[in-house]
């Protein structure tokens, strides 16, 4: 095609490659967390089946852009001496997906402390393949739509953005396809390493949840709420990781 002739659709398609991939971790995080429970024999089916999900799902929304776009008109707005905020679709997708982030990575930690090794084998068992799809599901679509407003802010402006951005997608979906499991393996084998997994998608929640506040025009108490920027949360995470690195081979040595 004529637009991957120009040097800046490599520099765009590069960039949202990577990008695509970065904000593609916390979904990997997630779905390893998610199949966890699975039968090791459907583990690897469950990861593979929740990334196809996602690629599929940030391609539809990107075919839908519009009205993707549109969802930024509010439905409605409270006005009250305390609280201001225009709510739109992108907002309450946004926030509801927060919600269940807190939620679902609240009660696994809750589990992993206080839940008995007789307990979470009941729990592992009662798990099925499609249960564990649902939740993969409900989630992609959150983690999706976020994907997809930084690749259409990003694209903004660039020729043939749309086959940038579904190339783009479908580059990072494969390569995460192929190191998914072994990071999924990887953070199943270690229990610190899970908590901490858990913990950083605690950290995610609040993030889409002020950021769903933050394109909701939230003002609360005369301060309005502002969107946490992604490459702190991002720095966090990466320097988190590097501290359990140093004590995994602490305890390696030990042992």
């Amino acid at each position: 095609m004529e637009i991957f002739a120009e040097i800046d659709t490599w520099v765009a398609l590069l960039t949202l490659t990577f990008l695509e991939i970065v904000l593609g971790i916390d979904n990997i995080i997630f779905i390893s967390i998610a199949t966890s429970k699975l039968p090791k024999e459907q583990q690897k089916k469950g990861t593979n089946i929740g990334l196809l999900l996602a690629m599929i799902f940030r391609i539809l929304l990107l075919l839908g852009v519009s009205y993707l776009i549109a969802m930024k008109e509010p439905w409605f707005t409270i006005n009250t001496s305390w609280l201001s905020t225009e709510i739109t679709g992108q907002s309450v997708i946004l926030i509801l997906g927060g919600i269940f982030l807190l939620y679902k990575s609240t009660s696994e930690i809750h589990h992993k402390v206080e839940g008995t090794t007789e307990e979470a084998s009941v729990k592992k068992k009662a798990s099925t393949l499609s249960k564990v799809i649902f939740q993969i599901v409900l989630i992609d679509i959150v983690f999706s739509f976020d994907s997809v407003l930084t690749a259409v802010g990003m694209t903004n402006g660039v020729n043939g953005a749309l086959v940038i951005m579904i190339t783009a997608v479908i580059l990072s979906m494969i390569i995460m396809l192929i190191f998914a499991n072994p990071v999924s393996q990887f953070v199943n084998k270690h229990p610190t390493i899970q908590m901490l997994a858990l913990s950083f998608l605690i950290l995610i929640g609040f993030m889409l949840i002020t950021e769903g506040a933050h394109l909701a025009n939230t003002v609360i108490f005369n301060n309005h709420i502002g969107a946490i920027p992604k490459g702190y949360l991002y720095f966090a995470i990466a320097f988190s990781l590097g501290v359990e690195a140093l004590n995994m081979k602490i305890r390696k040595k030990r042992s």
